[in-house]
């Protein structure tokens, strides 16, 4: 669902740590290690401690590397939010 808000973990409970193409994210509250690769990691950091949507996100990523146009933007946002909320990374807002 691209409309649905999502919140990120607390930045205090994730450990993120670049291990070149991949990223490790260590969640201390359920301590689980999470190998995720991009654009996972750029989407917590991107999302801040605001709710945000897959609308939202795209958006700040067109504008942040220059993209023209959303297009399937929205629709790969969503997925990838999908992705870390299953990972518990992200939660519905």
């Amino acid at each position: 669902m691209a409309d649905a808000p999502y919140r990120a973990a607390p930045a205090e409970a994730l450990r993120i740590e670049a291990l070149g193409e991949l990223t490790a994210i260590f969640d201390r509250r359920s301590m689980q290690t999470h190998l995720v690769v991009a654009p996972m990691p750029e989407l917590l950091a991107m999302m801040g401690e605001t709710p945000c949507t897959a609308a939202t996100l795209a958006a700040r990523l067109a504008e942040r590397f220059d993209l023209e146009g959303e297009g399937d933007a929205v629709a790969i946002v969503a997925e990838r939010l999908a992705e870390l909320a299953a990972l518990g990374l992200v939660a519905r807002a």
